[in-house]
Formats: structure tokens, C-alpha cells, sequence
């Protein structure tokens, strides 16, 4: 089996790979890498020809013309198709060549029946809207539709579609199917015609069209899905299966001969070839042209399809064994693995190079997909998560029924969300999948990445009583309290000698504003734009105004300063009044406020990306609530920062449920409650770890609290002892604690540079997760008094604050 690994591929990465520098690629199934003399060899095509729109008689027309036909009959040469029985029509990509097979089948005058696979995409599972009549079936079921022993009632014809390999799994399917149905036409049944959705199946492996009584009617495809480059797919059509193409109605650009508009309505296709009728408009020319090259470089670099198919067939068989030997201490598997080809004698005609798996903890219960997939982006491992646009496949390999399903939808569960566990099940699965540029570092890096955050190593651990999680120090003082007017922006540190205004909705002043991307709505974060940290807003009181800089270097045409009135009275500042932007923040739709185009011009120039300012004033149309909420009950830890604790052991202790968490309190744009508090004594105690592994140590702004506490005796300080907090009071002002802060991989971002490392997630994976979700830091509120006091009445807090502690009763 080693000799089907090819080491010159570690030879090639560097050179023709160079984006994998600092990468671990296992998303393959998604799309495969270009290679760097593909882009070059396109590039000088580009500056070396003129190439001009095909539907013309002019010499760069006619180049392209030449051109484009000579790549048709080279992607029929590729897939061993003979262009005397077959045609390529040019489409977006697969997707997009389902649709015109379900839009001519459509104009059909009896309609059409539709039968197709469970483990389709949803591109093929859209079909059944069109048709008259369909089923999805298993394997069993087709076995039996292909017996005659399940024929359906109806005369009408029928399209048969299934993928060649499944997406989510990687199983790949009977091609035998595609000749047993069109033996059903001899045997007085309705017309069968086949449509092969070959796209995951093309990626690692030879399409071989050269049976043509073996060959599908319709078979669509993704070329990115091969090459990397160009976004290009292709419908690869039986000739004497085309002519049902023809019956849809819609026609445009250079497939008809003739149109008459003005009086009468006429029209005739062109009829010289199959795909002359079909591709609507001017063809993605300088695509198709960069395919050629792709497909030269390819076969260049690799020679064949079938040294891919061993090489991958071999990487994949490796990251499948090494992910099903992880044990937890007490035997346990790790990983639920669902691609089972792999335990096949044939596993090369089973299986295709994808790993699909779920996570179990030592005792059984699911590990988030999501928390594992922002773990694997902070250690540079792309793979995906979901429910991988396929649906019957998903549902089968995780045994949720259609009810599960729909209750899990009516409970908040949307495809994108975090959360993907309900009732005990999970809803999406994990995929690692290889390519031809894969090696075996890539594989037996993810298996140690797995194995080093979810293998538990240990089967039981200390617990202290009671008393001792209870402890909470005695001399605790506000040490900083920060704002953050403008979302995911820079903090405003509010100085020792400032009164600050506590409200409801949180710490005056903090995240009114954010930024949204102008065409989307949807708001920014560092996530995915890291330089937010470096737009630093100040509030200046005498001016009235949010002063906005940035800290980076901006453009020569920004300039170094802008202002925005406090006043959210239209009447008094710039904002547009009239105009409200319908946003989404955190999944909550809201209604805010957008600024004018000189204010938006400032932060899309220093972002280099549209957007613009708006606000989210209190009281405004639409209001949000904290979603904070104690997590469960949970029993106590000895030492949740030991370097040797294991992941999935932190359990510290929290207070029971309150009996007000359902009461809604108001925020603004914060994520899930009104204010963020960490303990200085935690973070020390954190830094400590980080030290010991050579890490790079957090700074208190990562977290982005809004109050940090510390200790005036560093000797007594207690770590984590916020865990047990029910309430705190900060001189005159009460506060309840709403559990603690699920942290994502944002806390990566220095907030003075802008720049990414891997601490401290790195480490709070290891000590501090509970229920797949790791956790730093206390959600809490105010507590309004109606004592009729000063302080009732203009609820403030400051730095130097006296705080004391009311830790829950264990």
C-alpha cells in the first residue's frame, strides 16, 4: 500500500503550492488547489493573446471561437468520452447544469417522474419541485425499482439521478445502476433517462465515458472541483439523449439562428450541435480558455487520474485508521466515523478520500462540531462541518427522522449556526477530505490535532468539597473598566477618577454603534476583519462627540480624525434619520440607524471594504435580549489550568438557576448580555499555563471585558473562584451573574496589533471546556434598587471600587 503514496508530491508543495505554507488543507471535497503554474500559464496566455467576445467574425472572436472548441473536445478526451456519441455544454458549474436538465424535462407535456438517491446534494434533491411525482430512495429501494418489484403507477418519463460519490461520506455509488435502468426501456416501461451528479466523484478519480452503453444520459460536473481553477462546470450529454434538452422553452443570446419580436413571435434554435441550443449568452470565454491550461498543467504535474485516485485512496485509508485507533482512558472511541467504505476489501471502488466523522467525550455525549471547527482554524486546519448540503445523507448517518428534524428547526437550528446539538443529538458531521497535493504530514497532523484536544487521557480526577470551590477573596476592587462604543472595534479605558453611568442595556456608551457591510446588512467583527481592533473610538464629553482614529496606516485620502454627535437626535448630527438599515447581529434582525456617506467613506477606506456606520440606540424599534443564562449545575475541578488536565474535563462549579433567567434583559450590540467581567487572578492563573508551554501570555484586552477585578493581596488571590459567584456588589451597585462567557477563536486578535496567534484558545481548550464550549470570563447585569437614593437614581460605578462577593451555596 505504500507504494500507492506518492512522495513527489512533498516535492511539488512547495513550488506549485505555495498557499499551503502555513495551511492544512482538508477540504478538498469543497474544491481542490490550483497550482501556481496553472495561474502563470493562464496569466501569460492572457497578455500573450487577444481574445474577443466568440459571437463575432472578428479575428480575437474567432481565436476565442477556435479556442473554446478545441477545450470541448479536450474535456470529452479527458473523461475517455467520444465526441462522435457525446456533447459538453458549458455550464456555471453542476449545479447549474441540473437546472437546465430539470428545466427542459419540465416543459415535457405529460410532466415527469423523479426518482433519486438519498445521499444527493441538494442541487439534485431541488429536481423533485419540477417533477410530477418523486421518490427518494436507499439502495434498497433502487435495487428493488430496478427489479421491477417496486414500479411505480405512472407512464410518464422519468428521470433517474444519483451521485457517483457522496459528498458527505464519500461512498461511492453503483454506477451498474445507470445500464440497469436504461435496460427498463426494452422492457415496456416509460422512457428512464439517467442524470449522474459526478462532481465529488471527478475530484480524485477517472470518469470513464467509454462504455457508451454504460454512460449516463446527463452528467454534470464542477471542474474547480479537479483543477482548483477556473469556477467552471460542465453538462456532458448522450447525444441521442439531447434532443429532450431541446423542449424548454427559454432561449438566449447566440442559441437561436433567428428572432422575430414585432408582430410576431417566432423563433428558431440553432441546430449544428447540441450545445450551440443550450448556453445561453456569451460563454465564460476566458474560463474556458484557462481550462485548457488546467487541464495540460494537471496531467504535467500528476500524469494521470488514476496516480491521484492511489495517492489520495492511500491518505485517506491513513487519516480513517488513525481516527478510529483514538481511544479515550476507558476504551471508549474518540470518533464516530461514518464513511465505512473503508473496512471494505474493495475500498477503492467503495470509498472516495473523505473522512466523515463525529466527536464523543469518555462518557458518550457529542462534542460540538462548531467549538471543533473554530479549534481547528486557530491551529490552520481547514475542514468543514454541517450538514454538507445533503440532507438524506446527513439524516441517515445520524438517525435524525423528518419530526427530529423539524423540531430541531422550530427550536433555532438553521444551517450556519453554532449551536448544532438538540435533545441529546447532533446535527451535522465533520469532513476531512485529501487531494491530489495532500500528504501524509497533512493526515497524521490532523490525527494528532484530534487526539491531543479530545482524547481524554485519564478516567477520573480530584474533586474538592464544597468549602474550598467556595472560597472568594475578600478584598477585590474594580481595577479598569473599558467601553467599546463601535462593535468589534477598540476599547475607550475610562479613566480612575470617572463616575460611569450603569443602565440597563450595560455600561453607558458601550457597543451603541457597529459597522455593517453595505450590501449584506450584516455586521462586522474581528473574526473575520481583525483590523477593527485598530479603530479606536473615545467618548469627549465637552465636544459632544465620539472621536474615531485609526491606529493603523491609513490611506492618504482618510483623515487622521472623524467625529459623530452623542446625540442620537437626528436634528443635532449627520445621521440620516429618515434611513434605517435592516441588520442581523448575533442571528437577532434589528433596525439601526445608518450615517452618511462621508462617515461611511472613513471605515470602508481603512477596512477596504464597503460598509457603514450605524446605531443601535436603547429603546430603539427592535429590541435585543442577553441570551446569557447559568450554565448547568456542574461538580467541581481540583486545578482546571494543570497543563495536564485533559480536554472535556472542566467542570467548575457554577450557582444553581436563577429564578429570574427568564426574565428578559435588554441589550444593545453586545453578543449575549449587558456586561462582561474577568478576574484578574484567573487571567494570571491562565498566563502561568500558557508560560509553561512557551506561549505567547494574553493581555487582559483580548477578552474584551467590560470590568476587570483584581486583588489588592496577590498572595490570596482565588483563579476561577467567579465560577461560584451569584451576585457582587461594586460599591452601592448590585449585579447578577449570568454564567459564563463562551469564547471563540476572536480572542486570538492582539487588540494593539491586530494580529493573530493561536493563545490563548489553544489553552482554555485544554482547560477550561465543558459541553464542547470553552469558557473564560462572567456574563452579568445590574440589579436596579428602588430605595430612593442618589444612587438609585444614577446608578454609577468607577475604578478603585470596593467589590464584595456572594458566592453561591454548593
Amino acid at each position: 500500500m505504500d507504494d500507492d503514496y506518492n512522495r513527489n508530491v512533498e516535492s511539488l508543495r512547495e513550488n506549485e503550492y505555495p498557499m499551503l505554507q502555513d495551511a492544512i488543507y482538508l477540504d478538498h471535497a469543497g474544491t481542490t488547489l490550483y497550482s501556481k503554474s496553472l495561474m502563470e500559464r493562464f496569466m501569460t496566455d492572457m497578455t500573450s493573446n487577444l481574445y474577443g467576445n466568440p459571437h463575432s467574425a472578428s479575428p480575437s472572436s474567432q481565436l476565442s471561437t477556435r479556442r473554446i472548441e478545441d477545450i470541448r473536445l479536450g474535456v470529452l478526451r479527458f473523461f475517455k468520452a467520444d465526441p462522435k456519441y457525446f456533447d459538453v455544454v458549458f455550464v456555471a458549474n453542476a449545479t447549474a447544469g441540473i437546472k437546465l436538465v430539470a428545466e427542459a424535462f419540465r416543459e415535457l407535456d405529460e410532466g415527469f417522474s423523479y426518482i433519486y438517491h438519498r445521499d444527493a446534494h441538494t442541487s439534485l434533491v431541488g429536481v423533485r419541485e419540477s417533477a410530477v411525482a418523486n421518490r427518494c430512495l436507499d439502495d434498497k429501494g433502487v435495487e428493488e425499482w430496478l427489479s421491477c418489484d417496486d414500479r411505480p403507477p405512472d407512464t410518464t418519463t422519468t428521470l433517474f439521478a444519483y451521485p457517483a460519490q457522496s459528498n458527505l461520506d464519500g461512498r461511492r455509488l453503483p454506477l451498474s445502476w445507470i445500464k440497469r435502468s436504461r435496460d427498463l426501456r426494452s422492457q415496456g416501461t416509460p422512457t428512464t433517462y439517467t442524470l449522474l451528479d459526478a462532481s465529488a466523484f471527478v475530484s480524485t478519480a477517472q470518469l470513464d465515458l467509454g462504455d457508451i452503453s454504460a454512460a449516463p444520459d446527463f452528467t454534470v460536473l464542477s471542474f474547480y472541483k479537479i483543477f482548483g481553477f477556473p469556477d467552471l462546470g460542465a453538462l456532458i450529454v448522450k447525444k441521442d439523449s439531447g434532443r429532450i434538452l431541446q423542449k424548454r422553452k427559454y432561449f438566449g443570446g447566440g442559441t437561436v439562428d433567428v428572432v422575430l419580436s414585432v408582430k410576431e413571435q417566432w423563433h428558431v434554435l440553432k441546430d449544428h450541435s447540441l450545445h450551440e441550443s443550450l448556453e445561453d449568452g456569451t460563454l465564460a470565454f476566458h474560463s474556458i480558455i484557462a481550462l485548457g491550461a488546467a487541464i495540460d498543467i494537471h496531467k504535467k504535474l500528476f500524469e494521470s487520474m488514476d496516480r491521484i485516485a492511489k495517492h489520495t485512496a492511500f491518505l485517506s485509508q491513513r487519516l480513517y485508521d488513525g481516527l478510529k485507533s483514538l481511544r479515550h482512558a476507558n476504551s471508549e472511541p474518540v470518533c464516530v466515523l461514518h464513511s465505512r467504505g473503508f473496512d471494505s476489501k474493495n475500498t477503492r471502488d467503495m470509498q472516495g478520500p473523505i473522512v466523515a466523522f463525529n466527536v464523543r467525550n469518555c462518557q458518550g455525549a457529542w462534542v460540538s462540531n462548531t467549538e471543533i471547527e473554530k479549534l481547528a482554524s486557530v491551529r490552520k486546519f481547514h475542514i468543514r462541518s454541517g450538514g454538507l448540503c445533503n440532507p438524506g445523507g446527513v439524516a441517515a448517518s445520524l438517525n435524525l427522522e423528518p419530526w427530529e428534524m423539524r423540531q430541531n428547526f422550530s427550536a433555532g437550528f438553521r444551517c450556519g449556526v453554532e449551536s448544532d446539538i438538540y435533545a441529546g443529538k447532533i446535527t451535522g458531521i465533520l469532513r476531512a477530505s485529501v487531494g491530489a497535493m495532500s500528504t501524509i504530514q497533512d493526515v497524521d497532523a490532523f490525527v494528532s490535532f484530534v487526539d491531543e484536544f479530545y482524547t481524554e487521557k485519564k478516567t477520573s480526577r480530584p474533586i474538592l468539597d464544597s468549602s474550598s470551590t467556595s472560597q472568594t477573596p475578600d478584598d477585590l476592587f474594580v481595577e479598569s473598566l473599558t467601553i467599546y462604543p463601535i462593535k468589534s472595534c477598540g476599547g475607550f479605558s475610562i479613566a480612575p477618577d470617572i463616575h460611569w453611568e450603569v443602565r440597563p442595556e450595560g455600561l453607558r456608551w458601550d457597543r451603541e454603534w457597529c459597522l455593517v457591510h453595505q450590501g449584506t446588512g450584516q455586521a462586522l467583527n474581528q473574526k473575520r476583519h481583525p483590523r477593527m481592533a485598530l479603530i479606536r473610538p473615545s467618548i469627549d464629553f465637552d465636544r459632544g462627540v465620539l472621536r474615531v482614529k485609526y491606529q493603523g496606516d491609513p490611506p492618504a485620502d482618510v483623515p487622521d480624525e472623524i467625529s459623530i454627535p452623542l446625540s442620537s437626535n437626528p436634528a443635532f448630527c449627520k445621521v440620516e434619520g429618515d434611513k434605517f438599515l435592516s441588520s442581523r447581529v448575533c442571528g437577532d434582525k434589528i433596525l439601526a440607524q445608518t450615517y452618511t456617506d462621508e462617515i461611511n467613506y472613513f471605515f470602508s477606506r481603512v477596512l477596504e471594504l464597503p460598509c457603514a456606520l450605524a446605531r443601535f440606540p436603547a429603546g430603539g424599534s427592535s429590541p435585543r435580549h442577553a441570551k446569557a443564562h447559568m450554565q448547568k449545575r456542574r461538580s467541581p475541578s481540583n486545578d482546571i489550568t494543570r497543563t495536564d488536565n485533559l480536554p472535556g474535563t472542566y467542570q467548575p462549579p457554577t450557582p444553581p438557576d436563577s429564578d429570574n433567567e427568564t426574565q428578559k434583559r435588554p441589550i444593545l450590540l453586545s453578543n449575549e448580555s449587558p456586561i462582561l467581567l474577568i478576574n484578574r487572578a484567573s487571567l494570571n492563573s491562565l498566563n502561568d499555563t500558557i508560560a509553561k508551554t512557551g506561549g505567547k501570555q494574553a493581555s487582559a484586552s483580548v477578552f474584551r471585558a467590560n470590568i476587570v477585578l483584581s486583588s489588592s493581596s496577590q498572595n490570596d488571590e482565588q483563579p476561577y473562584s467567579e465560577d461560584h459567584w451569584a451576585s457582587i456588589q461594586i460599591d452601592q451597585q448590585k449585579f447578577q451573574m449570568l454564567g459564563s462567557c463562551r469564547r471563540c477563536h476572536m480572542i486570538c486578535i492582539d487588540q494593539e496589533t491586530a494580529q493573530k496567534d493561536e493563545e490563548p484558545f489553544i489553552t482554555l481548550a485544554k482547560t477550561r471546556r465543558f459541553e464542547s464550549k470553552i469558557f473564560f470570563g462572567s456574563h452579568m447585569c445590574h440589579l436596579a434598587q428602588r430605595n430612593g437614593t442618589k444612587g438609585s437614581q444614577y446608578p454609577t460605578i468607577k475604578v478603585g471600587d470596593i467589590v464584595k462577593v456572594d458566592a453561591a451555596k454548593e
